[in-house]
């Protein structure tokens, strides 16, 4: 009769527990470091995480100012431009103003950068905005300023659509929408931040005029463009998620 080797019993799972010796060959220096297995990625995997990592960069690249460098019009007469706009920008106004046949342009914007806090309302940006326009050919008894005095920092737009609709109010102007006209990638978040300050009193549209210092479907190609598109996003970011006014 063939002899039989001896089996170590095993546990009901049916797994050989771990002899002493064999657990103390994956532990060193006194059970302070402890050697376990990992699961790791193969070269598929690696491929896999490439592929998709690539995709998402490519997508990033291709869609983000599209998303940011918004136009979505709203039928209206009625023309806000943001006063810190490009000299090159006031021209697009103007035409924009002749096409759509509206009837009336109001300027916003605060403090001009380093005048302190002793200033007028020519020493905004509304008034330069204003210049800029009429300058491009914009009829003068058409362009309404409506400056704001508020210089607080990250709010700037948000201040100044407070101050429209202040301004609005008060010269008892019923304006149920509006078309707001701003430059490249900001165009989104000044929407929004100007939708933010009307609530339901007013339906904002969006207009935005590319910015001619960089090329915008190669953006990343471009110092300026690159520093646009990032800052924008970030701003973005903050007005929509975490930005919660008084």
């Amino acid at each position: 009769m063939p002899s039989q080797t001896p089996v170590e019993p095993s546990g009901k799972s049916g797994v050989r527990p771990m002899s002493r010796e064999s657990s103390a060959r994956r532990q060193k220096l006194g059970g302070l470091l402890v050697c376990k297995q990992r699961w790791g990625l193969s070269w598929r995997g690696w491929l896999a995480l490439i592929v998709v990592g690539l995709t998402g960069v490519i997508s990033l690249l291709v869609f983000i100012r599209p998303f940011l460098a918004v136009t979505d019009r709203v039928d209206s007469d009625v023309l806000v431009v943001e006063g810190w706009i490009d000299q090159s920008t006031a021209p697009v106004a103007v035409t924009e103003f002749k096409t759509h046949s509206d009837r009336q342009v109001f300027t916003t914007g605060g403090p001009v950068k380093g005048v302190g806090t002793n200033f007028n309302d020519y020493h905004t940006l509304a008034s330069v905005g204003a210049g800029l326009l009429i300058d491009a050919g914009m009829p003068r008894d058409c362009v309404q300023m409506v400056p704001c005095h508020e210089s607080g920092g990250h709010d700037r737009t948000y201040n100044s659509a407070l101050a429209l609709k202040r301004w609005f109010k008060e010269h008892n102007l019923q304006v149920r929408r509006f078309n707001l006209l701003t430059e490249d990638a900001h165009a989104r978040r000044s929407r929004l931040l100007f939708q933010e300050a009307f609530g339901d009193t007013a339906e904002v549209g969006v207009i935005s005029v590319p910015d001619p210092d960089y090329d915008p479907a190669r953006w990343w190609k471009n110092s300026e463009g690159v520093r646009v598109i990032i800052g924008e996003s970030i701003a973005y970011i903050y007005a929509r998620f975490f930005f919660h006014p008084a």
